[in-house]
């Protein structure tokens, strides 16, 4: 599974499917979402699609489809589903592959596993996508700290939105982190928009 970076966030809604579209076509990858929780305004996998100008072919199909848009284990819940951790393994592709999570990294996978502890299993580089905004520091820290706790390897933190000096830096030094970039809220998000952005926030280097 070389080349494969796992992107997870704070929270939701943090801007971690706009971030995984970025970072899949900066590198060229495929990408895999193993939950999509919530499927009547459209998927995740609908999104990085468009947003990264994806051919049919490099977004892999989910392992769960689940319909209300919430936590994974009360969504398969709702639907009669069980969700086996040992079928979310990583899929094998051709080339580098971005997976995104869903929520933040203690959102329950089923009624006794958290994608912390997923993420644990596969061993795999995670990215955590951050917010700028007020509260990050304390998301951030406790993120960081679950991932670690678990010895979970962390590429590093991408923020999202406003630049706030003191708050990103902070996340960093107490983290122990790197601070891979920052992508602004974009007034109008497009394919070009979006790699324009992230070629002027982060290094791609970074993230190979």
């Amino acid at each position: 599974m070389r080349g494969t970076i796992v992107v997870t966030g704070t929270d939701t809604d943090v801007g971690k499917t706009v971030f995984a579209a970025a970072l899949t076509a900066a590198l060229d990858a495929s990408y895999w979402k193993p939950v999509q929780a919530g499927l009547e305004d459209g998927t995740d996998r609908d999104r990085v699609a468009a947003l990264a100008g994806l051919p049919p072919g490099r977004v892999l199909p989910e392992a769960y489809r689940l319909n209300t848009p919430c936590s994974p284990h009360h969504a398969a819940r709702l639907d009669g589903v069980a969700i086996d951790v040992a079928a979310l393994e990583p899929p094998a592709c051709t080339g580098p592959l971005v997976i995104e999570g869903a929520g933040g990294v203690m959102v329950p996978v089923t009624d006794t596993v958290v994608f912390a502890d997923l993420f644990a299993r596969w061993r795999l580089p995670v990215v955590l996508v951050a917010r700028t905004a007020l509260g990050t520091i304390n998301h951030s820290l406790l993120s960081i700290e679950a991932l670690r706790r678990r010895e979970v390897p962390i590429l590093g933190v991408a923020f999202i939105g406003d630049p706030v000096e003191d708050s990103e830096a902070t996340i960093a030094r107490l983290g122990a982190v790197k601070r891979l970039g920052r992508l602004p809220l974009l007034p109008r998000l497009g394919p070009g928009e979006l790699r324009a952005a992230f070629a002027a926030g982060f290094d791609v280097e970074d993230f190979r």
